[in-house]
């Protein structure tokens, strides 16, 4: 396959510099749809960090007094730019994260439009004059960025996961250090290229990879550090979290879940079927909110495993830059043998495959889509999140055992449902324990709404209007003529 592009070296950004890592190292970048290597990343050691850290602080300096009119200003031509760019950054992601050519781009193109939303919340940062009770006396809130933030990104989204992080904090006059992921460091190199090309001072954003874990032990405890931001498993950002209470540093958790999908008898199960299906085998189903138990009404149970076997055996698997591709490579080659233990695990313990569950060939990250029904409770992938292209369809006798179900896991991310019952819709809404919750459609992760978890899938939100104030400190101002 033939390409106008060239995948790019990619450098640390540090003071709108880019440029390589102080000792010169590297990591090798690899096509999951290919096993080859494509490229390198700078690996940053602690002279870089140390560099970026005197970088961001000058930053916010700076950023801080620029006032939110021109802030948004300049966010909005990032976005100009990153639409422009689109193409490019589409082909640079599909090569080394695997996912379609197709859903590359609607990923940059959502990407442009979070910004623009941020850039419009820069303007709508509202304090308030509370009444006082004396004449002479005026008492007011303002609102103030909390500081120099460092954030935390995983690969299966790399611009997505990045872009929600970085807008909130520039529209509120946060400067900040991004740890993109090295397994895909280019398409978010591009995102921040956007915004350093749109006009942002040196030090407001920069751009580091490395180590994970040395990386964010180092940056969380220093004191430059105001706010984190973690975007991750669930193990892991209990650590960071942990890491940055011990600092009393701010910190925002996006963590794993195990999404339930409850599908009552009275839905449309033909249609919710093919819907769930598209949204289950997305980006191979490396998705945080990805839809993984399906608890689906007895009655309808056999009607729903049915419409959605045939749905995912109808998806075609192949390298995302070939046309008419549904589902790429899944994104490294830890995770098919990841897949592989929990499946046999759970055919092991009665669960009954339906279709899938093995590798495609032997070059390549390539993975079935795959159905298992019947998969009793005790087995590990009704356990442990498998971040991969697998669903578990299970019946269930009653509502109530499908609210049990659901609720049943310390996760409460997202969860979705189906049915025509606007009593039953409004229970789901209620009493499903997580952050969000979809019913008879995919409504989530739009810019606009938030975008967070509950329990062990963490807290605070990416999204909507609520997203901005974990980057802001309200102060009290009184003052008596």
């Amino acid at each position: 396959m033939s390409s106008a592009f060239a995948y790019p070296k990619v450098d640390l950004l540090i003071d709108n510099v880019w440029r390589p890592a102080e000792k010169g190292g590297t990591i090798p970048v690899i096509d999951p749809a290919t096993e080859d290597t494509i490229g390198t990343v700078a690996r940053a050691t602690r002279e870089d960090l140390d560099a970026a850290l005197a970088a961001v602080e000058r930053g916010f300096a700076v950023w801080r007094k620029t006032s939110a009119y021109n802030r948004a200003k300049t966010m909005r031509k990032a976005a100009d730019l990153l639409r422009e760019r689109a193409d490019f950054v589409a082909w640079v992601m599909t090569r080394e994260q695997g996912k379609p050519l197709k859903e590359a781009k609607m990923e940059i193109l959502n990407a442009a439009d979070v910004i623009d939303w941020f850039a419009e919340e820069a303007r709508r940062v509202y304090g308030q004059i509370i009444p006082s009770r004396a004449e002479n006396v005026t008492q007011m809130t303002i609102k103030l960025p909390v500081g120099p933030v460092a954030a935390f990104t995983p690969w299966n989204f790399p611009i997505n996961q990045v872009v929600r992080k970085l807008s909130a904090a520039l529209a509120a006059g946060c400067s900040i250090i991004v740890k993109a992921p090295e397994e895909t460091p280019a398409s978010p190199a591009e995102l921040i290229r956007a915004f350093v090309d749109a006009g942002t001072p040196p030090g407001a954003v920069n751009l580091v990879y490395g180590v994970p874990a040395e990386i964010s032990e180092y940056l969380i405890p220093h004191p430059t550090i105001a706010k984190i931001s973690f975007t991750g498993s669930t193990p892991i950002g209990k650590h960071l979290a942990s890491l940055a209470g011990a600092h009393m540093k701010r910190a925002t958790m996006e963590l794993g879940g195990h999404a339930p999908v409850i599908v009552c008898a009275d839905a449309d199960i033909p249609s919710a079927a093919k819907l769930i299906a598209t949204s289950k085998f997305r980006n191979a189903g490396q998705v945080c909110v990805s839809p993984t138990r399906f608890l689906v009404e007895k009655p309808a149970y056999e009607g729903f495993l049915e419409e959605f076997t045939a749905a995912t055996r109808a998806i075609r698997v192949g390298n995302g830059l070939e046309p008419n591709v549904d589902m790429g490579p899944l994104a490294n080659e830890r995770r098919a043998p990841m897949l592989e233990a929990l499946i046999a695990d759970a055919t092991a313990k009665g669960g009954e495959l339906k279709h899938g569950g093995r590798r495609i060939g032997n070059k390549g990250y390539f993975f079935e889509p795959t159905v298992l029904a019947h998969v009793p409770t005790d087995a590990r992938i009704m356990n442990e999140e498998p971040f991969g292209p697998v669903a578990i369809i299970n019946p269930v006798d009653t509502f109530d055992e499908a609210i049990a179900e659901a609720n049943r896991l310390p996760f409460g991310l997202a969860s979705y449902a189906f049915t025509k019952s606007t009593a039953k819709a409004h229970a789901i809404g209620m009493r499903v324990e997580s952050g969000m919750t979809t019913i008879n459609h995919l409504g989530l992760a739009l810019p606009e709404v938030p975008f967070g978890g509950i329990k062990d899938s963490g807290y605070g939100t990416e999204g909507g209007s609520e997203a901005i104030e974990s980057y802001l400190i309200t102060k009290f101002v009184t003052t008596a003529s």
